[in-house]
């Protein structure tokens, strides 16, 4: 989605708030949030990259966070135009490759930098187009609005990725060819009922699960869906026939984005952002054995943050092996393009329990 989410400062505090409505409401960012020129082939980007080196404010030697562990951290920032609106992000088995899209129409492609398991910079990047099928480019502005995007098959070398789009809600299959999105083979069946959808909370989270008695169904969610607020709608293809299930709303959190764990575990990012309070990230996590037609699933918070952490508007969500066996996750915000008020961040935390067992000797 296309948030309209102001940022005022790593550890903001509520009284800052007024500023940066303020801000806002004068328009100071609006010339920013316009549509950048964008690239029309994949070409080479220039990234720099700043450490994140503690996720809560005040506290430098704290690394648990909920049933988190913080890994590191960075801030991305770029001359390049199109840099910017990160709204998916998927990453290779071992954590070297990064994929992720924008809600503007471009792919990000690059190479994870590690120190002692923490990100230091992005190697080797590249930015390019969303194509439509046939390697058209695509025209209009309804159709670059993509949110979600997971890899599917094979790696980010050589494999399969979907894509999921709002506003011309879609999901596509799309090749991935070193590291670079290529164009659509196709699209999923959708039932019709996500035409309900509204233009701007369409297919925010898009997984494939990779275990349970379900591998290999895809699962998507709308970031909010008409009808009772309560609970969160989303689909699960199975034999490609898309069927409803629902996850509890907690709090009125947005869902984000999405992504499965190899023994077929959903870990689903959601955000909040409210003018009193700032914007607010948490993770979820779905047992594997709850994810079935029909279901409602609750799951279990693994973290939930605000603005005294290191967050921004969350909205990319990947998974990866750790070199000891470890499950990480890697976040990516939406800037909206408005570099005045708000940042890419990439962060990385890992599972305590994870942590802990590969830490046994």
């Amino acid at each position: 989605m296309t948030s309209r989410i102001p940022y005022a400062g790593f550890g903001a505090r509520r009284s800052g708030l007024a500023v940066v409505v303020a801000l806002v409401m004068a328009g100071p960012a609006a010339s920013q949030s316009t549509r950048p020129q964008l690239p029309v082939e994949t070409e080479p980007i220039e990234i720099q990259a700043r450490p994140i080196t503690h996720f809560q404010s005040g506290q430098p030697n704290a690394r648990r966070f909920g049933r988190l562990e913080f890994r590191g951290g960075l801030v991305l920032s770029s001359s390049q135009e199109a840099f910017g609106g990160w709204s998916g992000l998927t990453i290779d088995a071992d954590g070297g490759r990064i994929l992720a899209i924008s809600d503007k129409g471009t792919f990000l492609a690059a190479e994870i930098s590690y120190r002692d398991d923490a990100p230091i910079g992005l190697l080797k990047s590249r930015i390019g187009p969303v194509l439509a099928l046939k390697g058209r480019k695509i025209e209009k502005k309804r159709d670059l609005d993509a949110e979600s995007i997971t890899l599917s098959e094979g790696t980010l070398g050589r494999g399969l990725a979907l894509v999921g789009f709002e506003r011309n809600h879609r999901i596509g299959v799309f090749p991935v060819l070193d590291g670079a999105l290529q164009a659509p083979l196709r699209y999923l069946r959708l039932p019709a009922e996500t035409r309900r959808m509204r233009s701007n909370a369409g297919f925010e989270a898009v997984a494939v699960l990779k275990g349970g008695t379900f591998k290999g169904s895809v699962v998507a969610f709308s970031e909010r869906y008409p009808g009772p607020t309560e609970q969160h709608t989303g689909w699960i293809w199975i034999k490609d026939v898309a069927q409803r299930l629902m996850l509890t709303d907690i709090g009125g959190f947005d869902i984000t984005d999405a992504v499965s764990l190899p023994d077929g575990t959903l870990i689903v990012l959601e955000r909040r952002f409210r003018w009193t309070e700032g914007v607010k990230m948490r993770i979820r996590r779905f047992e594997a054995s709850a994810i079935k037609p029909g279901a409602l699933l609750e799951g279990e918070t693994l973290l939930e943050a605000d603005m005294s952490s290191a967050i921004d508007n969350m909205e990319g969500l990947a998974a990866h092996r750790g070199r000891n066996g470890e499950t990480v996750l890697t976040l990516i915000s939406d800037n909206n393009f408005n570099t005045f008020l708000q940042r890419t961040l990439l962060l990385q935390f890992t599972l305590v329990e994870d942590a802990q067992a590969a830490r046994r000797p």
